[in-house]
């Protein structure tokens, strides 16, 4: 067993070390031809080193045992100066538990793999291994923990993207206050240059940086106005949009699952599109997320993982034919929550295969934020996706789903939904020994307008069964809407027909025009008060008899009004031009001919909603 040594002459003999492998750099960078020799002393100064830490290791059980297990403040000094001597350790030394999971890495283990100091704490050692020799690897380990043997052999590791040729030594460790054994690992590089004395770990060049800074703020560019696009709102696919731009470039593989019913499902799986993996895309498909431990622990905790080199491949479960990672050929993976703290709606899981660099906390960063905004816009999705319903309702408060036959008349209607919750509304509906028909608008736009469009609408409705005068009806629902104080007036019109003689109501709506068997076109009186105004308001009774072939239109204040590409109405001139060549046509022709005028005059645009009804003696 290894004596103890005291810890001044500890750090006289590391100091002693450290020089004499400067001088060895110095000699294979100088002497290029002598490189065995070079070796040889390497392998030596490797064996030293290793007594040194037996002796480090010595030294600090017996300063446990002085002290009785309790750590004084000279003990404590000692214990920081032998942690000091081991990061400064001019060698590569990695201590692993049983398991082969690193536990404490000096700093030029860091500076050797390229990787920041601390970064493989809690990583798997074999996974540095190169794979075919994992197994050889386990094996040596499993030894030097049974016989407390020392193992000393060649292996390659790989670690970002470069292999390394190296003498591995294990040496079996009793750590004061651990319960079971630990392992050290000195590396001595033999294929890789040395980094030369005083040089720091490799970095990337301020242009790689550039470019990498370039490609992350592109891609958040592109996210955005993905996620802001108008079809992202009405439509469910800003996760599978987000998954296909995700896809290639950042990953070969991505996953998404959603919370419903508080639980994760699978919504989106994007695969490789250079490989025939249909039967594995079905497969992740058909995984339950619950059963995945890092989306359970990206739900649970609300923030993402990232797994330079997958460890444990039952990371987002298994199948029958085993885990998903396995067949999926993951070697790096990054979760990121979908969503923010307190509203997670879900997870976004990337997977890269081996042969590609693995994820960074850089590359999380990006994806945790990616993550946030994509949760917002499935929010504002649903939001839409309410207030579409709720307007959806709205509308059909407001008019009919189909128009029913009207005995001796052809009718057709058309209904164009404005830039927002209208307040338009048109109805036909039986009547005593007839047919009825309304329509008309509140003042205004939006939830309150549409309802009080809609209680007018359904009360004309409902007088009807009641009142043989459409005028009267038109007087209650008045006296109603006073009473109700909302605030708001609706311009209306009703109408019941009887036979051909057409008894109308007006209460300021637009004044219908009748479209003449000879092309004429002449205007109704139209007039009157709008509703809800004053309680008694005079409203305009007119009757009109049609004869075969004439036609009855009524239109919204929506027709009317709309712009052209000056600024100019559309106006009732305009709409009786459009009629006055429609006279042979049918209600339905003639709605849709007003309907493509509007829609060439106005280029497309529509502001406010646009009703148009047309009656015709059969």
């Amino acid at each position: 067993m290894t004596e103890p040594i005291g810890l001044t002459a500890l750090e006289h003999a590391l100091d002693d070390l450290i020089e004499r492998v400067s001088s060895l750099r110095a000699a294979r960078t100088a002497y290029p031809g002598e490189l065995a020799q070079t070796l040889d002393a390497a392998l030596a100064e490797l064996d030293t080193a290793i007594d040194l830490l037996a002796a480090a290791k010595a030294e600090l059980s017996r300063g446990q045992r002085r002290q009785g297990g309790k750590q004084g403040g000279g003990s404590q000094r000692e214990l920081k100066l032998l942690r000091q001597v081991f990061r400064m350790f001019p060698v590569p030394v990695i201590v692993l538990d049983g398991g082969g999971v690193i536990r404490r890495i000096n700093s030029e283990t860091s500076r050797l793999l390229g990787s920041p100091d601390g970064f493989l704490v809690g990583r798997s050692f074999p996974l540095l291994v190169d794979v075919p020799r994992r197994a050889a690897f386990r094996s040596h380990l499993t030894r030097v923990l049974q016989t407390g043997q020392n193992a000393a052999f060649e292996t390659r590791l790989t670690h970002q993207g470069r292999t390394h040729v190296a003498q591995l030594s294990l040496t079996r460790l009793t750590m004061p206050g651990e319960a079971q054994h630990m392992v050290a690992a000195v590396v001595l590089p033999m294929q890789v240059q040395l980094p030369e004395p005083g040089s720091s770990r490799p970095e990337l060049s301020d242009a790689s940086l550039l470019m990498m800074a370039a490609k992350r703020q592109e891609l958040l560019s592109r996210m955005a106005a993905l996620l802001l696009d108008e079809e992202s709102l009405r439509r469910p696919v800003a996760l599978p949009r987000t998954a296909r731009l995700l896809a290639g470039e950042w990953a070969d593989w991505v996953i998404g699952d959603v919370v419903r019913d508080g639980l994760p499902r699978r919504s989106v799986v994007v695969g490789p599109k250079d490989q025939p993996i249909g039967e594995l895309v079905r497969l992740v498909e058909r995984a339950d997320p619950a059963a995945g431990p890092v989306v359970a622990q990206v739900l649970d905790q609300g923030s993402g993982v990232v797994h330079e080199m997958v460890e444990d491949e039952s990371l987002l479960g298994s199948s029958l034919e085993g885990p998903l990672l396995t067949a999926m050929g993951a070697g790096s993976l990054v979760c990121v929550p979908i969503g923010a703290e307190g509203s997670i709606r879900g997870a976004l899981t990337l997977v890269r295969s081996h042969d590609r660099p693995p994820y960074t906390l850089a590359d999380l960063g990006l994806l945790q934020e990616i993550g946030a905004h994509l949760g917002l816009a499935l929010s504002a999705q649903d939001r839409f996706h309410d207030r579409s319903q709720a307007a959806e309702a709205l509308t059909a408060s407001v008019v009919p789903r189909a128009l029913p036959n009207i005995p001796g008349f052809e009718a057709a209607a058309i209904y164009h939904q404005g830039a927002s919750v209208g307040a338009e509304f048109y109805d036909v509906f039986p009547v005593k020994g007839g047919w009825g028909f309304s329509l008309g608008g509140a003042v205004g736009s939006g939830e309150e307008a549409a309802s009080v469009s809609a209680m007018v609408r359904g009360g004309l409705r409902v007088l009807s069964v009641w009142e043989d005068d459409p005028d009267q009806a038109m007087r209650k629902v008045n006296e109603a809407l006073v009473a109700q104080r909302s605030g708001m007036f609706v311009m209306a019109v009703a109408g019941y027909v009887r036979g051909r003689r057409i008894r109308l109501s007006s209460a300021g709506h637009h004044p219908a025009a009748l479209v003449q068997q000879d092309g004429s076109v002449r205007f109704a009186s139209g007039g009157g008060v709008p509703l809800g105004i004053a309680d008694g308001a005079e409203t305009a009774v007119e009757e009109i008899e049609l004869a075969p072939g004439q036609t009855l239109v009524f239109y919204s204040e929506g027709l009317i009004s709309s712009r052209g590409e000056h600024g100019e109405p559309y106006g009732e001139e305009r709409l009786a031009d459009v009629l006055a060549r429609s006279v042979e046509q049918t209600p339905a022709t003639v709605v849709k001919t007003i309907e493509e005028d509007r829609h060439g005059f106005a280029g497309g645009r529509i502001w406010d909603e646009i009703v148009v009804l047309a009656l015709k003696v059969a």
